[in-house]
């Protein structure tokens, strides 16, 4: 057992076996975009309608926790749940990474350019490094990861820019709350590094997608049928006069 045990972590700690994870990672979390856009058209969602995204959004992130729980429980053979100590690790994680991130990212796309969007919300792996080197200091801030940081931005821009021109004005409810969501994404990735020390990370991950998505969903739920009730109320205000 120990020497499976040494393998594993000598596997982990090969820079070709974690390159190509994080490729593998990279490609998996994009996939998601796609996913959303079919989900989307499947229920007939809106651009304009940013409640019923994050509704749909808040669904997707309980599914995905609650899934993270249950096969992680049967990989490691064991019913995954957070220590006493840890729950508010896994709420603050929840905050940040879920909650904070994706009710903002929602609110700002409805307001903000396809362009820009794509810009800021890329900037939050240079957000993290600079946060995990300077605030938290977890690292040392070298001058590959500065170069690195710079020539990654530049891609994004380039990237970013292909699609369209940046146009004009900076809102506050628009590329504002895009930026309050990326660099919440990247307080997210620094934390989780830290807690990630002191409690299982896919008992993290899973426990904080499914509490935040849950909240998500009520919150999308209450409004959504707001605004539903608002709509017929107009509409039988108008027929009846």
């Amino acid at each position: 057992m120990e020497k499976v045990a040494n393998m594993k972590s000598d596997l982990m700690k090969n820079k070709l076996v974690v390159c190509l994870l994080a490729v593998l990672c990279c490609l998996l979390w994009g996939s998601a975009f796609p996913s959303i856009k079919i989900g989307y058209k499947i229920f007939e969602i809106g651009q304009e309608s940013s409640m019923s995204q994050v509704l749909f959004a808040g669904t997707r992130f309980f599914l995905a926790g609650i899934l993270a729980i249950v096969f992680g429980s049967i990989i490691q053979k064991k019913v995954l749940f957070p220590k006493k100590e840890s729950w508010k690790m896994v709420c603050t994680l929840s905050f940040f990474q879920t909650v904070l991130q994706y009710f903002f990212f929602y609110m700002g796309l409805a307001h903000a350019s396809g362009v820009k969007s794509s810009i800021i919300n890329g900037m939050s792996t240079f957000f993290a490094i600079l946060l995990a080197c300077l605030v938290r200091k977890q690292e040392k801030l070298t001058g590959n990861k500065i170069a690195g940081c710079i020539l990654g931005a530049i891609g994004v821009i380039i990237v970013s820019l292909a699609g369209g021109s940046l146009g004009g004005g900076f809102a506050i409810n628009g590329e504002g709350f895009i930026l309050v969501s990326s660099i919440s994404y990247a307080i997210s990735s620094v934390l989780i590094k830290e807690y990630s020390l002191r409690e299982n990370p896919v008992t993290l991950s899973g426990y904080q997608f499914a509490i935040g998505g849950l909240f998500m969903m009520i919150v999308g739920f209450l409004i959504c049928n707001d605004l539903l009730s608002r709509e017929n109320l107009q509409k039988v205000t108008t027929n009846l006069i």
